[in-house]
């Protein structure tokens, strides 16, 4: 189910991307929630209840809180979601691009636009998706793990133990060095210690020995190394602001 936020304060504009989002549902045979919102306050506002959403669309020219303060809002929230502009004025563009939008259209929205943009950004989460995860080998079958709960992986004798956020542990049998290849292409990853690849989204401290990781659990850092890492740790955060 893709839940999609919606946010103009014009009404009639507010209604024609409503109907463009339901023909485009219904044509995709998507599944597919939305949620309107006639200004930037209510939605700001959902969001701090705990409120989230997949994508979200905003207008740009609002009265009191524009779409760029709203998506500030929202990258607060979530860093990662795309943002779509709908707007009647080119001149934000360039700014659009400071809250990491991953798209800026002009008003009148037509269907062929709004089909043409929904189009790119499916597929676009698609292939991100398909990214975001790892197909490992355990006693159970083949299972895909999606990084975002991956918290990290350690060797150990021969198996190879995936720790998950949830405190799930998934047990494979195959080389480390191919796992290392597998998580290290994600930049959230770091290896602290030759038996360890951390997960740098769940870290909670970074000490002289060891990292100690939101669940309590504690990762050595070689000898050494525990500068690099905190290098390696500050560098990632900033690439999060």
């Amino acid at each position: 189910m893709l839940q999609i936020s919606i946010c103009d304060d014009n009404l009639d504009e507010l209604t024609n991307m409503v109907r463009l989002i339901n023909l485009y549902s219904a044509s995709k045979n998507l599944s597919c929630e939305h949620a309107v919102f006639p200004n930037g306050f209510e939605l700001v506002s959902a969001l701090e209840k705990g409120k989230r959403f997949d994508i979200y669309c905003l207008d740009i020219i609002m009265p009191g809180f524009t779409g760029i303060d709203v998506a500030k809002e929202i990258r607060a929230f979530d860093k990662t979601a795309p943002i779509l502009f709908f707007t009647s004025s080119p001149e934000f563009a360039l700014e659009s691009y400071s809250v990491k939008a991953i798209n800026y259209v002009l008003k009148p929205i037509s269907k062929e636009k709004l089909f043409f943009t929904f189009d790119e950004l499916l597929e676009q989460l698609h292939s991100k998706k398909e990214e975001d995860s790892v197909i490992v080998k355990s006693s159970e079958g083949l299972q895909k793990i999606l990084i975002s709960n991956l918290a990290f992986a350690e060797v150990l004798g021969r198996s190879v133990l995936y720790h998950l956020r949830s405190g799930r542990v998934v047990e494979c049998t195959e080389p480390f060095s191919a796992v290392c290849d597998k998580l290290l292409r994600h930049t959230c990853f770091i290896k602290p210690h030759r038996s360890y690849l951390v997960n740098m989204q769940y870290i909670d401290t970074v000490e002289n020995h060891r990292l100690t990781l939101q669940s309590l659990s504690s990762v050595p850092i070689a000898q050494g190394k525990a500068r690099e890492i905190r290098q390696q740790y500050l560098s990632y955060q900033m690439e999060r602001e």
